[in-house]
């Protein structure tokens, strides 16, 4: 079929063919480099890494590139980042009736060293989870007391020398997760 019939059905002149043809027969080998360099930080990043991240790394080893162009080679390359999903908490459906409510949801107090509160959480410090407990005075809302440990049963009580900041009085009620009771029993 003749190149001027098929223009002329497309409404496209013969110059933007030839110029069409001679862009598909050339290599931009600069291109494939980058294409490259895209897909191993891409596979780096164990599939996370968006084109805004990839610029970034990109950047860092020296490569001036935008954003948009980024997103091209992605797109180019079918690259997809996946992020993982947020974390589901899990709701407590039921209401534990076998530990006392002390503090019936009241925050509010009128003195220090009234009622204490604390909390468990975990982090990943590159090789391994650490623990870190806090206990907090809710009169103040400042820790009172923490502890780091690598382990959940290590751990006793976040209170201890150069961890505590302030003793538990007598009357004292520390609330957590697990336990509700008097502060002398557990600290003492």
């Amino acid at each position: 079929m003749p190149v001027e019939m098929v223009c002329n059905a497309l409404d496209s002149s013969r110059p933007s063919y030839y110029e069409y043809r001679q862009r598909r027969s050339h290599i931009d080998v600069e291109r494939l480099a980058l294409k490259g360099q895209v897909n191993r930080l891409f596979i780096k990043s164990r599939s996370s890494a968006g084109s805004r991240t990839i610029k970034g790394m990109l950047n860092d080893d020296g490569v001036v590139i935008g954003r948009f162009k980024v997103q091209r080679l992605m797109n180019e390359l079918g690259l997809i980042c996946k992020q993982p999903d947020p974390h589901a908490y899990k709701q407590a459906t039921v209401e534990r009736t076998d530990i006392p409510n002390h503090l019936a949801r009241e925050s509010t107090v009128d003195r220090p060293n009234q009622a204490w509160c604390g909390d468990i959480t975990c982090a990943w410090s590159g090789q391994r989870w650490s623990y870190l407990a806090v206990v907090l005075d809710l009169y103040a809302r400042r820790v009172v007391g923490w502890e780091q440990a690598w382990s959940t049963g290590e751990s006793h009580v976040p209170v201890g020398p150069g961890k505590s900041v302030r003793q538990p009085s007598e009357t004292l009620a520390l609330s957590n997760d697990t336990k509700h009771e008097p502060a002398r029993r557990l600290l003492g």
